[in-house]
């Protein structure tokens, strides 16, 4: 069994306009949001095994947010560039890169691609995920390569406004 955790990353801030995109921190409404959904996830008791996240600072500071709180080790999280500004199929090849001894990976990145790579999985498609949003399925197989076509049962989906 294989569990897939698909993080949108926090809200961050524009007011800096000499910073680019891949730069741009969180906000404190951010940080806040992702904090109600850490707490989401201590609540039913999930546990890591490897965290991913795009190398945006953004990205990445939702991941650490969301380590802390699981107690997952800061310097594990993977940072992978090839999740910022990633087409599905580059997701894709980001999780069937995972290691087959890894059974729960938590990837951190952007839409509009996030909403479009977890669709993928949902029975109930969702139109957008919204910053902080998470997305957790589980999959009958024992390969990350075979989680496309294996059975799979969503586990939850959860925008920052439903907690």
């Amino acid at each position: 069994m294989k569990t897939l955790y698909i993080v949108r990353h926090a809200k961050s801030a524009w007011d800096d306009p000499s910073l680019s995109d891949h730069d741009r921190p969180l906000m404190n409404k951010g940080v806040r949001k992702t904090g109600k959904i850490s707490d989401f996830l201590i609540d039913q008791d999930v546990k890591v095994d490897q965290m991913i996240s795009s190398s945006a600072v953004r990205a990445y500071e939702t991941a650490r947010l969301i380590a802390d709180a699981l107690e997952y080790p800061l310097d594990n999280i993977k940072k992978e560039s090839d999740l910022y500004h990633a087409d599905v199929d580059q997701i894709l090849s980001v999780v069937f890169g995972v290691n087959d001894d890894v059974n729960s990976l938590m990837i951190f990145g952007h839409n509009p691609t996030f909403t479009s790579f977890a669709n993928q999985f949902l029975e109930h498609k969702v139109d957008w995920m919204p910053t902080s949003a998470i997305v957790s399925v589980s999959f009958e197989t024992d390969k990350w390569e075979e989680i496309v076509m294996a059975k799979r049962r969503t586990n939850f989906v959860i925008f920052p406004k439903m907690l």
